[in-house]
C-alpha cells in the first residue's frame, strides 16, 4: 500500500470518489422497487388478495437472498485477484439486471431480474470498503468510511424521489429502472482502468490463505458482537425502508405515493447525511479517549431510535414527519462507526472476506426477513404491530452494541497480529 501511517494512498480520492458515485447508484436502484412497490403490487395481484404485501415484500428478500449467499464468494475472490476488475464487472451485470426488472412481464421474471442484481452488488458490497480501508490510514478511517456510507441515505432518497417522479411522470413503474442502468454501466467500465492498492507480494501472500483461517473471524468477539448487532439493525432499517411511504399512504392516508416518496427521501438525505457523517467524526474523536467508541455511538443512537420511531406511528401528520426526521437519523448514527470497527478489527489479508461474511449473516437474517414478515402482519392484522416489532429489534441492536464496547480496544490491537498466527 502506497501511504505513509498518517497519509492516504497514491490514488485514493480518485478510488473513493468512484466507489461513492457507485455505492450512489446502488441505494438508488434498490429504493425505486420501493418508492413504486404500490405500482408493482396493482400490476400482478388482485387488491383484495391479502397475501399481495408479502409477495411483493418477497422481492426484497430474493434480490438480498442472492445478495448474501454470493456475498462470500465473492469476498474470498478479492482476497486473491484484483478487486477493481471484480467491482466493474458487478456493477455491469446488476445495472443490466436493473433494466431487465423495467422489461420483466411476469412477477416470476421480476424477482428473478432483482435477483441478478442481489449478484451483481454482491461482488461490489464487501470489495469497496476493502479498497478504501487499504488506502487510508486508521487514524481517519471512520470519517473516510462515513463519507463513503454517505451514500446511503443519500442513494435512497434519491431513489424514492427519482422512482417516484419518473413513475408518475411516465405513467408507469418501469421506466425508472431504465433510467438507471446506463450510469451504472459507465461507472462499471470506468473501475477497470484503476490499481488495486495492494501490492503484488501481499496479493500472492493472499492465496496462502484457506477456509480454516477464516474461522479465527468469529472468534474476534468484537467481529461477532458487531454481526449481531448489525444484523438486527438491518432487519429494522430495511424493513422500514420498504414499507414507510406504502405505511404513511394507505394506513396515515396522507395525499398521494409520489409526494410521500419526495418528502420521506428528503427527510433521508438530510438526516442521513448529518448522522452518517457525524456519526463518523464522532466514533474517530471519541476512540482517542474511549477505545469502544464506535460501538459506543453506535448503540447510544440505536437506543435514541426507538422510541422516535414509537412516537411516528401514534402522532397525527405533519407532526409526525418530526419524528420520522429523528427515527431516520438515529438509524443512520451507526453507520459509519459500526463499518470502521469491522475494517479495523480484521487484518487486511482477510478484509474483503470479513465484510462478505458479515454482509451474509446481516442480510440472512436481518432485511432478507422483514420486508416480507412485515408485509404478511399487515395484511393479516395491522402495520402498526409490525412497526412496533421493528422498533423493539431497535433496542436490541444498541444494546448489543454497549456491551461489546469493553472489547474493541483489545479485538483492534489484535487484528494486526492474526496473519502472524496463520501464516
Amino acid at each position: 500500500m502506497n501511504r505513509t501511517a498518517n497519509q492516504p494512498g497514491k490514488g485514493a480520492w480518485t478510488a473513493l470518489a468512484l466507489l461513492l458515485g457507485i455505492n450512489l447508484f446502488n441505494y438508488i436502484d434498490r429504493y425505486i422497487l420501493a418508492a413504486v412497490e404500490p405500482e408493482i403490487r396493482k400490476s400482478f395481484f388482485r387488491v383484495d388478495d391479502p397475501d399481495a404485501m408479502a409477495k411483493t415484500g418477497a422481492l426484497a428478500t430474493m434480490f438480498l437472498v442472492s445478495y448474501m449467499i454470493a456475498a462470500p464468494f465473492f469476498g474470498i475472490l478479492a482476497d486473491r485477484v484484483s478487486r477493481w476488475w471484480i467491482v466493474g464487472l458487478s456493477v455491469a451485470v446488476w445495472s443490466l439486471a436493473s433494466a431487465g426488472s423495467g422489461l420483466a412481464a411476469t412477477f416470476t421474471i421480476l424477482m428473478i431480474t432483482r435477483m441478478f442484481v442481489g449478484i451483481g452488488e454482491a461482488g461490489y458490497g464487501p470489495v469497496a470498503p476493502t479498497i478504501i480501508s487499504d488506502h487510508f490510514p486508521i487514524a481517519i478511517r471512520g470519517k473516510i468510511l462515513a463519507f463513503f456510507y454517505m451514500a446511503i441515505p443519500v442513494g435512497s432518497a434519491l431513489g424514492y424521489a427519482f422512482g417516484g417522479v419518473i413513475s408518475g411522470h411516465f405513467g408507469n413503474w418501469r421506466a425508472p429502472f431504465y433510467l438507471v442502468a446506463p450510469p451504472g454501466i459507465l461507472l462499471g467500465a470506468l473501475c477497470l482502468f484503476m490499481r488495486d492498492p495492494r501490492t503484488q507480494k501481499s496479493t500472492i501472500e493472499n492465496q496462502k490463505l484457506n477456509f480454516a483461517n477464516y474461522a479465527l473471524l468469529f472468534r474476534n468477539r468484537s467481529y461477532f458482537l458487531n454481526t449481531l448487532a448489525m444484523t438486527a439493525m438491518t432487519f429494522a432499517i430495511g424493513g422500514l425502508s420498504f414499507w414507510v411511504p406504502t405505511y404513511i399512504s394507505e394506513y396515515r392516508h396522507q395525499s398521494d405515493l409520489a409526494r410521500i416518496n419526495v418528502k420521506f427521501g428528503g427527510i433521508t438525505v438530510v438526516a442521513g447525511i448529518l448522522a452518517t457523517l457525524l456519526g463518523g467524526i464522532a466514533g474517530d474523536r471519541l476512540t482517542k479517549r474511549f477505545p469502544g467508541a464506535y460501538f459506543l455511538v453506535s448503540g447510544v443512537g440505536m437506543l435514541c431510535a426507538f422510541p422516535f420511531t414509537v412516537a411516528f406511528l401514534y402522532t397525527p401528520f405533519p407532526l409526525a414527519w418530526l419524528f420520522v426526521f429523528l427515527a431516520v437519523f438515529c438509524l443512520f448514527f451507526n453507520t459509519g462507526p459500526s463499518n470502521t470497527a469491522l475494517a479495523n478489527i480484521t487484518h487486511p489479508s482477510v478484509r474483503a472476506t470479513a465484510f462478505a461474511l458479515n454482509i451474509f449473516v446481516i442480510h440472512a437474517a436481518g432485511d432478507a426477513i422483514s420486508p416480507t414478515l412485515i408485509g404478511w402482519i399487515a395484511g393479516h392484522w395491522q402495520m402498526n404491530m409490525a412497526f412496533l416489532l421493528v422498533a423493539a429489534v431497535m433496542m436490541i441492536a444498541g444494546v448489543i452494541w454497549l456491551a461489546g464496547a469493553k472489547f474493541l480496544g483489545d479485538d483492534t490491537a489484535r487484528a494486526g497480529k492474526i496473519w502472524d498466527l496463520v501464516r
